[in-house]
């Protein structure tokens, strides 16, 4: 039994399991009939008195702040998408290439920023009270000078009320972090982490290059130069005595999440009362499974993205739009909060 199954199973039992598993594999509903619920105004009243609130994340966030995916049409790095290249296979047959992969994604990020979904921006047109008053299904603009809370911001201040904010993130930028969030759990790792193939041992590493070997590679171009970069003058390991090649320390397709990290993850969803899931298709397991489990035991589960999901017509709410846009208004300071 693999390791998340065990560990959901004990909360949600295995028939409730199999039952969303067929759930999930459903058609989504087409984008011509919509059937969701969009009342913001309702979720409004729904967030006001949530005490403990998780907010799922996936690559959609961080796609609104240029951050490339590898994945869906267009998305490649050279002639591959990322599921070709994060795996243990691919990193045994060439490491090298994979290095590439992953060192050109470590720099880009140091040209990225959290957008607006992160952080709290000044807003331009529409005031919030707006919202609490009026149901909409569609963009609610700002009104200039109204500062909108997001996810980071959010966090913070619902802690000062004895609420908290969990963000259980499939990103690997640390965008969340960046930005100013302190409850994240990193459910794939994180760009900037390594761990030897031989010893075990994990270290952060935030070299620029990682080595001087891959200093003005891994260009995503299909002509770029893709020779063999010679596997001692790839990243090692630097504990004494050691020193073999060390890898991403990063969930690859086809492993399994650490378990700590899947401990974490349930006791989380365990007392949660509130979740959003922000910018994620919901086809990534296990990641996929954890709206569905909440919605199925009757927690509020409100997903934001620009498409439908498998998930999308087990949930109560559906927000139609960039995470950017949505978000800030969702998690803005709600009139009942104290100021």
């Amino acid at each position: 039994m693999a390791i998340w199954t065990r560990i959901f199973a004990r909360r949600f039992g295995h028939r409730n399991l199999q039952n969303l598993v067929l759930k999930q594999t459903q058609t989504p509903l087409k984008m011509s009939e919509p059937r969701w619920n969009s009342d913001m105004s309702a979720f409004r009243e729904e967030f006001a008195k949530a005490k403990n609130i998780v907010v799922l994340t996936g690559a959609g966030v961080s796609a609104e702040s240029g951050v490339p995916t590898f994945r869906g049409a267009g998305g490649y790095w050279r002639l591959y998408q990322a599921q070709d290249l994060a795996t243990p296979e691919a990193f045994a047959r060439n490491p090298s290439q994979v290095w590439e992969f992953y060192h050109y994604r470590r720099e880009v990020m140091g040209t990225k920023e959290p957008n607006k979904a992160h952080l709290a921006q000044l807003s331009d047109h529409l005031a919030v009270s707006v919202v609490e008053q009026k149901s909409t299904t569609s963009f609610i603009p700002w009104e200039t000078g109204l500062r909108l809370e997001a996810i980071a911001e959010c966090e913070e201040r619902l802690r000062k009320q004895d609420r908290r904010v969990t963000v259980i993130t499939q990103n690997i930028d640390e965008l969340h972090k960046r930005a100013g969030s302190q409850n994240v759990i990193e459910l794939h790792g994180n760009l900037f982490t390594v761990r030897c193939v031989r010893c075990g041992t994990i270290k952060e590493d935030r070299n620029s290059p990682i080595v001087p070997a891959l200093a003005g590679r891994g260009l995503p171009d299909a002509n770029a130069d893709s020779s063999i970069i010679p596997e001692k003058d790839l990243p090692r390991c630097q504990k004494s005595g050691c020193e073999s090649l060390v890898r991403p320390h990063v969930v690859w397709f086809g492993e399994s999440l650490e378990e700590h990290v899947l401990e974490q993850t349930h006791t989380e969803l365990g007392r949660c009362d509130l979740c959003l899931v922000v910018g994620t298709s919901s086809v990534v397991y296990p990641a996929a499974m954890f709206a569905p489990m909440l919605a199925n035991k009757g927690v509020t589960v409100a997903e934001f993205n620009t498409e439908e999901t498998p998930a999308t017509g087990q949930l109560k709410y559906h927000f139609h739009g960039p995470a950017g846009e949505r978000i800030p208004t969702a998690l803005a300071r709600h009139p009942s909060e104290p100021e």
